[in-house]
């Protein structure tokens, strides 16, 4: 239903906005330095679905009700930026009590690999930067004529997925590999901890900060 022409573009235009650093990329790479390989992968794997999720509410029509109101995009921006400044604090907070003999141990307690995918799926679905993306370019690339729009749209969201998936996954094995590197040094690691807190903490500040485009 969706030109192969319309596709490319649509892939071309994603890489361009997926391969800018975001949210998304930030936190995976906040949670890699703080928590490690394992951590990160299951945070691109719930960053992705988050996505995707924003994907399906475009295509259900929510994403035009974002797009128009000023206080349901204000509101889901904030909730995703309360939460990452919460892991934020959580993360630096408890910096001192990683393992360096252990390069995938966790800052206090271990948060389990199906919770972690649900933090990933709240950041991919509250991104103000995956809402704008998804609600103004997604729509434009669907052939009206075909018929079966939302389908068009869930088609066409595989590809900014896809995309993701490659580049999230090497940010985060890049940054976990980095941490992995200083757990030779406790203190170097401590350090490392407090930084991906303090990075999850002025990430949370900048999305709250991000306007709308219009």
């Amino acid at each position: 239903m969706v030109s192969t022409e319309n596709v490319l573009v649509f892939a071309a235009m994603s890489l361009l906005v997926i391969v800018i650093p975001g949210p998304s990329v930030l936190f995976v790479v906040g949670r890699a330095l703080a928590h490690g390989r394992r951590t990160a992968l299951a945070t691109v794997l719930g960053n992705l679905i988050g996505s995707y999720a924003l994907v399906c509410a475009v295509a259900g029509g929510l994403g035009a009700l974002v797009e128009r109101s000023a206080a349901v995009f204000t509101a889901v921006k904030l909730a995703g930026a309360a939460y990452l400044v919460y892991l934020g604090v959580h993360t630096f907070r408890h910096r001192g009590d990683l393992r360096a003999a252990n390069p995938d141990a966790s800052v206090g307690e271990r948060r389990g690999d199906l919770r972690t995918v649900l933090d990933g799926i709240l950041v991919g679905a509250t991104n103000p930067k995956g809402m704008v993306f998804f609600a103004a370019v997604l729509p434009q690339f669907v052939n009206h004529a075909a018929g079966h729009l939302p389908v068009q749209m869930m088609a066409l969201g595989l590809v900014p997925v896809v995309i993701g998936l490659i580049t999230d996954t090497l940010w985060g094995l890049g940054a976990a590999a980095a941490r992995s590197w200083l757990t030779r040094s406790e203190r170097r690691l401590s350090g490392v901890g407090g930084a991906g807190g303090l990075a999850l903490i002025g990430l949370g500040v900048t999305v709250a900060a991000t306007g709308r485009a219009d």
